[in-house]
């Protein structure tokens, strides 16, 4: 009782800091996800440390115990959240990686490229039973089948990266580290009770939080456990659902998210017989899971090989013609998840490659003269109707500044040492990884656990300035009780309405950019734009009308229908909170504070305004993995393990991501 106790208050203070973090979370799919029985919830991709279970664990509708390594476990503040939710413990090989001696040679990589020769090692007495052997910056690790002598070992299975085989042939060979084989009974034994107990136990399957703009390689654990539950208690039916985190802005304080549950996976009972079998049996058995486990997680989540074709297929969408009726947030990502697949398919063919062209160049464009997609359509006002309009809302702006200055200037010290941490943090991050891009992924946890710590301490700091000035000004006795106190309770409430103020007043000020440029256009790039953009549009819409059918057969560009009004609320939301603690912000919503009306600026990469114009939606046809790869091969396998995007080849503005 105890513990469900503190499990639910955990989840109610949780739920809060969610709910301030981000301005905007949409689900889709949480009626899909069964009422009763065991549930495996996988989800990807893993782009935001310690908000993505955040999210899971208030928009599904079960509670949910996570997987998370024992070295997360054993930090202070970020054990106490794993604790408090419940949270599976797991020892991760790497954490326990230490460096061999000596180092090693691939000698003869073609006759005999699983024999590894040492100089200066000694294997038998460093390398265990069942150890593996990693190669510098994670590049590659084998397990070690045999240890001959203490220069030389045979592994399981050769190493075939290029980088990897740079390395071993070198003359002087190459260092390396000793991981060895742990024991995960305990995991196995705790994640089994809790399925056995019809529970929900959540994981990432990729390992590790990340920054790419693809997934990274699934971990078998899930085919294992699920497997191996199914096993022990022949009556389990243990489903898996997976799920997609799409996030808008992952690292940025008061972003949007849409969580996204795909269909439940059941798992045949000859995989699980096969898996009892064991040997090859065994493996051809995880190998078909986990092959359904990629294919739900795809069709949950938004893959591209690089940030450049990510930036091309945002602005494609934004550019289709139906894409000025309102999107819902949740439609933008699954139109977007359809214009990847028919890119993907199509991007050899001279048309797509000069729309591609075309799109950068108007996307240079664009940031050339600051401004976005959806602000180019002000730029053809007359002059009087664009000077009115930037005389109102420059004054809607100082108004807005006048309210937001107060709350910004009591947080901002927490605002600046939470953003210092985070990218010291983040650093960090991204120097111990070899998949990570910018260590994004961890910005967001730190500068909510450093305001978790800051706010109330500044807080009680001003609080105790009040009481000073009474002590100091002879106040009351009440006066000089109660005047702190009040203080203490009123500030977070002051804070987030100068959060809401000040959101609302950078919104004005971005949109009077397009305006002033109406009124002094410079160069005729300025003139010309809204034309740019207009045969840019025809053009993409006719390329996807022409090309559509052939990826979706039920492709139907004038298919439009009313919206839904709204998102329900999430059925996992805590109710606790749901009627008064958060009343006072509610009150503080988007249905006052919203300025704009445009279309998103695109996944990613801007924000969605709440169209008051428009309340329509387009239907999209669906999408069927499955089927759509076996049409079109590996056209829509985007991801690939062995592919590394190098640092340099991230733009420098990633930032705006």
């Amino acid at each position: 009782m105890f513990e469900f106790s503190v499990y639910n208050t955990a989840l109610n203070f949780f739920w809060l800091v969610v709910k301030i973090f981000f301005r905007d979370i949409s689900q889709r799919g949480a009626h899909k996800i069964p009422k009763e029985g065991p549930i495996f919830f996988v989800a990807a991709p893993h782009a935001n440390q310690f908000m993505d279970p955040l999210l899971l664990l208030f928009h599904s509708s079960r509670p949910i115990s996570f997987l998370m390594a024992a070295s997360s476990m054993k930090r202070k503040y970020v054990g106490a959240f794993g604790r408090s939710i419940n949270s599976i413990p797991v020892e991760r090989a790497m954490d326990h990686a230490k460096k061999g001696s000596g180092t090693i040679q691939l000698v003869d990589r073609y006759a005999d490229p699983t024999r590894i020769t040492g100089v200066g090692t000694h294997f038998k007495s460093e390398i265990d039973s069942g150890a593996s052997i990693a190669l510098p910056n994670n590049i590659g690790v084998s397990v070690v089948q045999e240890v001959v002598s203490d220069t030389e070992l045979i592994i399981k299975k050769e190493f075939k990266e290029l980088e990897a085989l740079e390395l071993l042939t070198a003359t002087e060979g190459t260092p390396y580290k000793i991981v060895p084989h742990l024991d995960q009974s305990n995991v196995y034994s705790a994640v089994h009770e809790r399925l056995n107990n019809n529970g929900c136990v959540g994981i990432f399957p990729e390992g590790g939080s990340h920054d790419r703009t693809e997934m990274l390689p699934l971990k078998v654990g899930i085919a294992i456990m699920s497997l191996g539950a199914m096993v022990e208690n022949t009556d389990l039916d243990v489903k898996i659902v997976p799920c997609g985190l799409n996030y808008f802005h992952p690292h940025r304080f008061r972003s949007r998210a849409v969580v996204e549950f795909g269909d439940p996976i059941t798992i045949p009972r000859n995989l699980v017989e096969k898996y009892k079998e064991g040997g090859t049996s065994k493996r051809e058995a995880i190998g078909e899971l986990m092959k359904s486990v990629s294919d739900g997680l795809r069709s949950v989540t938004i893959n591209t090989p690089d940030y450049e074709t990510l930036m091309v297929i945002q602005a494609g969408r934004r550019l289709y013609k139906p894409a000025n009726q309102k999107l819902r947030t949740t439609k933008v990502v699954d139109l977007t998840r359809r214009f990847i697949a028919g890119y993907l398919h199509f991007q050899d063919e001279p048309a797509v490659k000069d729309i591609h062209d075309r799109v950068l160049a108007y996307n240079r464009l664009l940031k050339s003269f600051g401004i976005r997609d959806h602000q180019v359509k002000r730029m053809e006002m007359s002059f009087s109707h664009a000077l009115v309009l930037f005389i109102w809302r420059l004054i809607s702006f100082m108004f807005m500044a006048l309210f937001a200055l107060p709350g910004a200037v009591l947080i901002a010290p927490v605002m600046f040492i939470a953003r210092y941490i985070s990218k010291k943090k983040a650093a960090e991050a991204l120097k111990n990884s070899t998949v990570k891009i910018a260590g994004r992924d961890v910005l967001a946890t730190w500068k909510v656990l450093v305001a978790l710590v800051l706010l109330p301490t500044f807080y009680w700091i001003y609080a105790f300035i009040v009481f000073y000035i009474g002590i100091r000004n002879s106040w009351s006795l009440g006066w000089k009780i109660f005047g702190p106190i009040l203080t203490f309770v009123s500030l977070p409430f002051i804070s987030y309405a100068s959060v809401r103020f000040g959101e609302t007043g950078l919104e004005i000020l971005r949109s009077m950019r397009p305006l002033f440029l109406a009124l002094f256009p410079s160069g005729s790039h300025a003139k010309t734009l809204p034309i740019i953009r207009e045969e840019l549009s025809n053009d993409i819409t006719a390329l996807i009308n022409e090309f559509g059918p052939e990826v979706f057969p039920d492709f139907d560009p004038s298919k439009i229908q009313s919206s839904a009004s709204g998102t329900p609320s999430a059925p996992g939301t805590p109710r606790g909170l749901r009627g008064w603690i958060m009343s006072p912000i509610e009150y503080l919503n988007d249905s006052i504070f919203s300025w704009e009306n445009a279309d998103e600026e695109g996944f990613f990469k801007g924000r969605s305004g709440k169209s008051s114009a428009s309340n329509s939606h387009i239907d999209l046809p669906s999408l069927n993995t499955t089927s759509a790869t076996k049409r079109f091969g590996n056209t829509l396998d985007v991801h690939s393990s062995q592919q590394k995007a190098p640092e340099s080849s991230v733009p420098e503005d990633k930032k705006d991501i």
